[in-house]
Formats: structure tokens, sequence, C-alpha cells
């Protein structure tokens, strides 16, 4: 699993032009909830990952990989 506190540079690059709000708003997630793993400081359970990697179309499974 990835490093906790560790920023996600790749997700940052995923998101591209879209805020943090934008993304959460089309994930039915929270933006702080996303903020926080966006940073590295949450990991996201499967059914978020699978909804992020919908919106910003990438395999879900990165989230779980070292």
């Amino acid at each position: 699993m990835a490093e906790f506190g560790k920023t996600r540079l790749w997700l940052i690059k995923y998101r591209g032009d879209l805020t943090q709000q934008q993304v959460a708003n089309k994930a039915g997630i929270s933006r702080s909830y996303y903020a926080e793993i966006e940073s590295g400081n949450k990991n996201p359970g499967v059914k978020t990952a699978k909804k992020l990697s919908n919106v910003l179309m990438f395999d879900w499974t990165i989230f779980y990989k070292s």
C-alpha cells in the first residue's frame, strides 16, 4: 500500500484542470475526503477508488500498488 502522508502526484496529474471540488462532486464524495486521498493521508476503499478511477479514467488498483 501507498505510504501515508506522501502526496499522490500521479493523482494530481490525472485530475488535470479539474478542481478537487469538481472531482469530489463527480465521484460523490466530499472535497475534504478527496483532498485527504490526494495528499496521501487516507487510502480510499475499493468503492471510492473505483468511482475516482471512473471520473479520472485510470486503473483503480493503482491505489493499492507500492
